[in-house]
């Protein structure tokens, strides 16, 4: 797969990173989910962390020819399998890469992708498209939905009765707070 675009570091905490294509564009879709990222509390290396991803969708939509918002899940179903079976882009050393002189030869790859890298990659993308669909900005099926037998199961369907229920789920732009210890008056 070529290695086209990029995940550029900006350096402005307003717009920490920016995704482009392979002409140096920025791509707007993935500008407007890190601003989501960044409202919702994320950490700057939260949001480059999710650009990587981002990036690794996007080079495999641009090789197969596809528009992000008209990829479809044998699309999001063959990505999965890529990131499988592929396995990491092979680059040169940094040492190797930085020396004066003639091209140095390119690193073997370091295998293939990790199931952890796997799944947050499918995470993210699945929060990038949900993202998209709320907005309306976006394609109204998600190519990376949850799994449904997943969704058939009852909501606290083994919460013990006597117990009470956790905090309620916090709105999406709502920054995580840490709990204090109570002050006594």
């Amino acid at each position: 797969m070529p290695l086209a675009g990029g995940l550029v570091a900006t350096g402005d905490r307003w717009e920490p990173y920016r995704l482009v294509d392979g002409d140096g564009a920025v791509v707007a879709a993935a500008g407007a989910y890190f601003g989501h990222l960044q409202a919702a509390g994320r950490a700057e290396l939260t949001v480059r962390s999710y650009g990587m991803d981002l990036l690794r969708w996007f080079r495999f939509l641009w090789a197969a020819g596809v528009a992000w918002d008209e990829a479809t899940r044998p699309v999001g179903r063959d990505f999965c399998r890529w990131l499988q079976l592929a396995g990491k882009p092979a680059r040169p050393h940094w040492r190797e890469r930085d020396r004066p002189g003639p091209a140095a030869p390119v690193s073997a790859s370091g295998g293939v992708y990790a199931p952890s890298v796997r799944a947050h990659s499918e995470t993210v993308l699945r929060g990038f498209y949900d993202f998209h669909r709320d907005a309306g900005t976006g394609p109204l099926v998600n190519p990376f939905p949850l799994d449904r037998s997943r969704r058939a199961a009852r909501a606290h369907a083994h919460h013990n009765p006597m117990e009470p229920f956790g905090p309620p789920r916090a709105f999406r732009t709502a920054p995580g707070v840490a709990a204090r210890d109570a002050v006594p008056a």
